[in-house]
């Protein structure tokens, strides 16, 4: 159920911190894809956080250096009031966070941009993801992303997870200013599905079937996923990509 995010969203973050020193970094929803990259940054130090210790240890295992002494991969959920207490960052990404907070502290949402100003030295980095599974879609594209978010989603709760949940950047940019942020860029930048998206998506749906206890239902959506997989194989054959929604950047500083 994870969003990647493209490599042009970290150019633009790089765009904005421009010359302005990394200093110490705090990746606040780590992923394998930002790790990467916070790795590779003139950092001072760096601390990657995730609620999921499975997914920490996956993370761990996919870096290309060792971690210096002075990085730290943390397993830990931003409702504790005591992890990173008292600590404060000079950079901090929060990458697809706000969506992913979701699946492990449903309803958190609303605070979560309060409980990590206290962390943010200079610079905070939202990336974030309109919602596209809600709400009619338009056109045959979107239409079909959505069938397939919806899909994924659908094999969560039968699986019993809870779906991440995005947010549009108008409410982070209403949320993060309640939290005393002041906004410096927020930009919306179209989406571009590809084979590998559509692959990524039916992979963890197929991962999730494999727990749900009506093995008569999981057979039959196994078989709605081939179809899905079909389709979208077709479309993007004629259209070159799956032309829909939009991912956004929000860079912002303490007020």
């Amino acid at each position: 159920m994870t969003q990647m995010i493209p490599a042009p969203l970290f150019g633009v973050i790089e765009r904005l911190q421009g010359d302005l020193p990394w200093g110490s970094l705090l990746d606040a929803g780590t992923g394998m894809k930002s790790a990467l990259w916070a790795g590779g940054l003139r950092t001072e130090r760096w601390t990657a956080v995730t609620a999921d210790p499975g997914h920490l240890a996956e993370t761990r295992a996919g870096l290309r250096e060792p971690l210096r002494p002075q990085d730290r991969l943390v397993a830990g959920n931003w409702t504790d009031p005591a992890l990173l207490a008292g600590e404060v960052h000079d950079t901090v990404l929060a990458e697809y966070l706000l969506g992913a907070v979701e699946g492990f502290s449903p309803y958190f949402q609303e605070r979560l941009f309060a409980r990590l100003r206290p962390l943010v030295g200079r610079r905070l980095y939202v990336v974030g993801l309109d919602p596209y599974v809600s709400g009619s879609a338009e056109g045959e594209a979107g239409r079909l992303v959505q069938a397939i978010g919806r899909f994924r989603d659908g094999c969560a709760l039968l699986a019993g997870e809870t779906p991440y949940r995005e947010f549009p950047a108008e409410w982070a940019l209403e949320r993060l200013e309640q939290a005393g942020m002041r906004i410096l860029f927020a930009q919306r930048f179209p989406n571009h599905y590809t084979m590998e998206w559509v692959e990524m998506q039916l992979a963890t749906s197929q991962a999730l079937m494999e727990r749900i206890a009506d093995r008569g239902l999981a057979r039959a959506l196994s078989a709605q996923a081939g179809k899905l997989r079909r389709k979208a194989s077709a479309m993007i054959g004629r259209l070159g990509c799956l032309a829909y929604g939009a991912d956004y950047v929000v860079a912002a500083e303490p007020g």
